[in-house]
């Protein structure tokens, strides 16, 4: 990192420290209601014993009933799988986690099965996880316009509009593409079901 002068136990100080703070930040009491939740993962390289291994970096992050934005937790595990989502989910419960009405994620099996079992909340398919999905069965040429039409559905203001529009989009998607005239038939729920909260909220989103 181009320092110079830093002894071992140096390191091993500052790191400790820093540890020390990341800990107090994690494990903070959540007070008040956080109606909105977030979970995610993205995979980086970690060094395990004398390898370099892929590791799932998960992150939680809510919005208050304040609007106010917060990340609540954070771990590192092998995988996104059910089980660590399973022992994931509860720590932020334990710190007073309360008012959660709807979770944003992908559609990741192991995370939509544990939303299920521990927050008993309604859950939104993230937009932006879908549309990757979505376009990649769009082909090259296509992307651009599936897009654009799949973003008229988002532009409507109330859920009935936005259903309606949703299913002009799906109805007209060419026999050419298959896969994602299935998917937005599969999807069209959840990846709507932010529509049912108020609108002043989704700006948030």
């Amino acid at each position: 990192m181009g320092m110079t002068g830093i002894s071992k136990s140096q390191v091993s100080r500052l790191c400790e420290e820093i540890d020390g703070r990341v800990k107090a930040f994690l494990d903070r009491p959540i007070e008040g209601d956080w109606p909105y939740l977030w979970l995610d993962a993205t995979y980086v390289k970690v060094r395990q014993a004398s390898r370099v291994v892929a590791a799932a970096v998960i992150v939680a992050v809510a919005v208050n009933s304040d609007g106010r934005r917060e990340v609540l937790g954070v771990d590192v595990g092998p995988s996104e799988a059910e089980t660590f989502w399973a022992a994931f989910l509860p720590k932020p419960r334990q710190r007073d986690l309360c008012g959660v009405k709807l979770v944003i994620s992908d559609a990741h099996d192991g995370l939509k099965a544990s939303v299920a079992k521990l927050l008993h909340a309604s859950w939104h398919r993230c937009r932006v996880h879908f549309a990757r999905n979505a376009l990649a069965h769009a082909g090259k040429n296509g992307r651009r316009v599936v897009a654009a039409f799949i973003a008229t559905a988002f532009a409507r203001n109330d859920a009935d509009a936005a259903k309606l529009q949703w299913r002009k989009v799906a109805d007209q998607m060419p026999p050419t593409l298959p896969k994602l005239a299935a998917l937005m038939d599969e999807s069209e729920a959840d990846v709507l079901a932010y529509m049912a909260f108020p609108q002043a909220h989704r700006a948030r989103r």
